[in-house]
């Protein structure tokens, strides 16, 4: 087996966060996707005695376990890799993936609760973003994912299972609309172009629509009319907000020099536990609002009795897990490094009508080294990279006797879980929540005693 060699095999084991793992010969393979029993031909990008790196280029016959129906999109885009798998079978792989992590990390003792399904296994998604551009060079006009493996080329996802018929409809009729108009989408080698990105965010609970148009200033465009398209497409939900965001920088990012509201407000609501949260154009929000219930609901029911107590909510974003946990707290703090979901934050306590809840701006590094108050309970939950080593020993030397640990990436979870050991923290439970079904991802809570 040399670089550049093209190879036939069946995928091994599935490996958490999407990779997989297969024994050929004395070789370990490592493959971006695959499902086990998938028969696959890959190229070789690397070749070592003992190992090797693949790249996936044909699946050539499904697995046995792919009973499932897919999309019409299906193998092309780069989104749901396990959608052809049956929901519960998917549960079972993370399950065993998240415990194979605490295993190879020598975290043993503890009690593993198992892994709680989304409510909604499909059309749970209460975000999009789409990009411009086409399926073949010089192709029609495109909006939707990037094709997997593939950097440039774009599909129109109008078959998505993932969100609900007025994603669809918005999707469909934005292309459509654009590409009548003949205008030029973003290319971001060249730097040229006006159409970028399409982002709409859905209020689940509260049947919010916003619909946010990118585009560069390289043309001007009047939106009044795509304005009123998008009133009048017989959404479910009510429109409440059309904006158009104005990016012109260099990078392959949703990004805002300015923003112009079309129609409406610049914010949708959720409401989540009861709770009522204002969702701008770019804050970060759970993007499965059914399953943000359940996650915090496990979360609360981790963090138990906790009336009277100071609590610490570390990387706590726009507020969601610190507000659903401030009723019965003495008080709690949140910090985070992002002062526009900080200000958020701080809004949303106002809009709950909570008084004992203060977020603060800044890198939790640096900032709870300077709190006066000594927090009873921490709960920390980070951005996938996980938690700073320097984080680790200062949110440890608080001496809490309890924290509750929600992560996004079971790998970055155990090495850190390895730090807070280091500093005498012993893991009670572990208990997983799926939050991105038909994906290779899921949370996962854990509480950890002095």
């Amino acid at each position: 087996m040399k670089r550049k060699d093209i190879i036939e095999f069946e995928v091994g084991s599935m490996e958490f966060g999407g990779e997989s793992s297969t024994l050929i010969g004395k070789r370990k393979v490592k493959m971006k996707g695959g499902i086990t029993g998938q028969k696959v031909k890959a190229v070789v990008k690397k070749a070592r005695s003992e190992k090797a790196e693949v790249k996936l280029l044909e699946v050539i016959e499904n697995s046995p376990m792919e009973t499932s129906p897919v999309c019409d999109h299906f193998g092309a885009c780069g989104g749901c890799s396990m959608l052809s798998v049956p929901y519960e079978k998917q549960l079972e792989i993370k399950s065993e993936q998240v415990l194979k992590l605490f295993e190879e990390q020598g975290i043993e003792g503890f009690e593993f609760l198992g892994i709680e399904g989304s409510p909604v296994e499909r059309l749970y998604r209460n975000k999009m973003e789409y990009t411009f551009g086409d399926e073949v060079k010089g192709g029609p006009l495109t909006l939707g994912m990037h094709k997997k493996g593939r950097h440039l080329d774009i599909i129109t996802v109008n078959d998505c299972r993932l969100v609900d018929e007025d994603f669809i409809k918005v999707l469909t009729s934005t292309v459509e609309y654009f590409g009548e108009k003949n205008l030029p989408y973003y290319r971001i080698n060249s730097h040229q172009g006006y159409l970028r990105n399409l982002v709409v965010r859905k209020g689940v609970n509260t049947n919010e629509l916003m619909v946010n148009i990118v585009t560069t200033t390289q043309v001007d465009f009047d939106m009044a009319e795509y304005k009123d398209m998008i009133l009048n497409l017989g959404t479910k939900a009510e429109v409440v907000s059309i904006l158009h965001t104005i990016n012109d920088g260099l990078a392959d990012a949703v990004n805002c020099d300015e923003l112009r509201v079309l129609h409406g407000r610049n914010y949708i609501e959720e409401v989540v536990l009861g709770l009522r949260f204002k969702i701008s154009p770019f804050s970060f929000f759970q993007t499965n609002t059914k399953g943000a219930e359940k996650l915090y609901s496990i979360a609360r029911e981790f963090v138990g009795d906790h009336e009277g107590k100071v609590l610490f909510d570390l990387y706590s974003g726009t507020g969601t897990i610190g507000q659903v946990m401030a009723s019965a707290a003495k008080q709690v703090y949140g910090i985070e490094i992002i002062e526009e979901a900080v200000v958020a934050a701080n809004e949303n306590t106002k809009l709950n009508g909570l008084n004992n809840c203060e977020f603060i701006a800044g890198d939790v590094a640096k900032v709870v080294k300077n709190l006066s108050e000594k927090p009873d309970l921490i709960i920390v939950d980070p951005p996938r990279p996980g938690v700073h080593k320097d984080a680790i020993r200062d949110i440890s030397g608080f001496g809490a006797n309890e924290i509750v640990y929600i992560s996004c990436n079971p790998k970055t979870l155990v090495l850190d879980i390895k730090g807070f050991e280091s500093y005498g923290y012993k893991v009670e439970k572990v208990k997983c929540m799926d939050m991105f079904p038909n994906t290779p991802h899921c949370e996962t809570v854990v509480k950890l005693k002095k």
